[in-house]
C-alpha cells in the first residue's frame, strides 16, 4: 500500500483514496463473465488500467447497497439505469456470497425502494 500513500501525496487525494474492501470478492467469487466484460484503457506507454462493464458494477453496487445500506451506493446504482432483469442476476449473485434471510429481505427492500418491486418480489 505504499504506493497508493505514495500516489495520494503525488496527486493531491486523501489518504482513504483506494478501497481495496472489496478484495474478498475475488475469493468468494465474481460475477459470471467478468473477465470478458473487461475494457483496457492505455495510459501512455507503461501503464494499461481495466475497467469493469456496466453490468459488473450493477452487481457491485447492488451487493455493496444491501451489505452496507443504500447511500451513495443506491445513488450509483441508480445511475446506471439498470433493467429489471439486471437486477436480479445481480441479486442472485449477491445471494451466492450471502444467504442469510436478513440479507435477502434488505435486498427486497432496496430494490422496492428503487420501484422494482417485481423484481424483489422474484426473490
Amino acid at each position: 500500500m505504499a504506493e497508493a500513500a505514495r500516489v495520494a501525496v503525488d496527486l493531491g487525494l486523501p489518504a482513504t483514496w483506494l478501497n481495496n474492501g472489496p478484495a474478498d470478492l475475488f475469493d468468494m467469487g465474481l460475477p459470471e463473465g467478468l473477465s470478458d466484460r473487461l475494457e483496457s484503457r492505455r495510459y501512455g506507454t507503461h501503464l494499461t488500467v481495466w475497467f469493469i462493464g456496466r453490468l459488473d458494477q450493477i452487481h457491485f453496487k447492488l451487493y455493496a447497497a444491501a451489505d452496507q445500506g443504500a447511500g451513495h451506493h443506491v445513488d450509483d446504482l441508480a445511475a446506471l439505469y439498470p433493467t429489471g432483469e439486471e437486477l436480479l442476476a445481480a441479486a442472485r449473485w449477491a445471494f451466492t456470497h450471502d444467504p442469510s434471510p436478513g440479507f435477502r429481505e434488505l435486498m427486497r427492500t432496496i430494490l422496492k425502494e428503487m420501484r422494482h418491486d417485481a423484481v424483489a418480489n422474484q426473490l
